[in-house]
Formats: structure tokens, sequence, C-alpha cells
């Protein structure tokens, strides 16, 4: 057992329990045991929330049964069902939300160093003809040569 001993008179009244004069050294040392648990429990809220952070859009393409695979790296534009309402269109493999009125513009700097000006619609059974027709018209004032509409094989 370790021995308790006293330091100063009991009752000369210095302090708050009665010791007598004593000098604290201070910890030159940092206690990173705090800062590690911390680090981890941010890592662990940063873990879990990040695949919550990416947003898409579902698209339901409709099904096809002479469909073919593409053999090139395409160039894709897919378009939401709510592209009526919001005015965006997804471009590239990135799926990078483009207004409708920059369209034209983002598709010209992306063809421009290809040698075929070909683009592949990705559109929702939702979208309508008119608003698949006003994509059309955007992509064409981009340069575009060729407008493929990808599709799903059709289940039976």
């Amino acid at each position: 057992m370790p021995k308790v001993q006293q330091h100063g008179g009991g009752g000369t009244g210095r302090g708050r329990r009665g010791r007598g004069a004593f000098v604290a050294t201070s910890l030159a040392e940092i206690n990173v045991v705090p800062l590690v648990d911390v680090m981890l429990v941010l890592l662990i809220i940063f873990m879990v929330t990040a695949p919550m952070m990416q947003q898409g859009f579902a698209v339901n393409l409709p099904q096809s049964t002479r469909s073919q695979p593409l053999e090139t790296a395409p160039l894709y534009v897919t378009v939401p069902s709510d592209v009526g309402r919001r005015g965006h269109v997804l471009f590239g493999e990135k799926s990078e939300e483009v207004p409708m009125t920059l369209l034209a513009e983002r598709v010209r700097q992306a063809l421009e160093h290809r040698t075929q000006k070909d683009v592949y619609i990705r559109g929702d059974g939702a979208v309508t003809l008119q608003q698949l027709m006003s994509v059309f018209d955007r992509l064409k004032e981009g340069g575009v040569e060729r407008v493929g509409i990808v599709s799903q094989p059709a289940t039976r």
C-alpha cells in the first residue's frame, strides 16, 4: 500500500484543503488519446454520411428486343422524367447536371476532339416525345451528327 503524506500543516489556512505551499509542474506533453477519439468519431460520421450525399436520378429505360451492345466509349445524355419541370439533363458518364439552355455548348465542347460525333440518349420511360425532341434539337445545335436511344433488352 502506498503511504499517504500530508503537505504542510493541517490547519494553517493555506489553500482549500489546508495544504502547505507547493508548486505544480506543467504538463509538457499533449494528450493525444482524446484527439484520436474525436478523429475516429468524425471518420465514422463521414463514412456513414458520404454514401447518402450522392444523389442521382432513377431512370427507367424502355425495353427493346432489337437492342445491340455498344462497341466504343459513347457519350451519354440522360433525360430524367422531370426534365420538363426542372429543365436539366445529365451529361456524360459522371452524370453532370446541365441546364437545357447550356446543353448545346457543353456537347460542342465534349465532341471537339472526337472523330465520331455520336451521342446516346438514356431517357426515362415517362419522358414525352416533345421533351425528347427538344433535347434532340439542342444536341443538333451542338454539332451531333447521329443520336441514338439507349434501351434495355426486353424481359420475357
